[in-house]
């Protein structure tokens, strides 16, 4: 994605988030028109979504225990965790985005 501020930076940014969020949502041409509400929307919808994994991490070996073969459970957890940080790093690049569609500039820090 090009750096805030570079001519025509929204359409990849909109297309980004678009892709963190329901295929259904890519129907509201709102959406494409409010970038800035875009942002906003798809960044509480990878909250959500972060919430939901952090729940199903916290259940599986109790929900899915007797229900799974001993060396599954394993491979769920790990799969688990890697969608835990897949969707913390992608609900920080929405706020970050989020905040550039709202006009905020960014320092570069050493």
């Amino acid at each position: 994605m090009p750096p805030p501020g570079t001519p025509g930076w929204e359409r990849p940014a909109t297309a980004w988030l678009l892709d963190h969020c329901p295929a259904d949502f890519r129907a509201y041409d709102a959406w494409k028109r409010h970038p800035t509400a875009l942002a906003w929307i798809a960044s509480r919808h990878i909250d959500a979504q972060l919430g939901a994994m952090r729940d199903c991490y916290r259940g599986a070996r109790v929900d899915l225990g007797q229900y799974l073969p001993e060396q599954a459970l394993p491979q769920v957890m790990d799969h688990l965790a890697a969608e835990g940080r897949r969707l913390r790093a992608a609900a920080r690049s929405a706020q970050l985005v989020s905040e550039a569609m709202q006009g905020k500039t960014f320092t570069p820090r050493l």
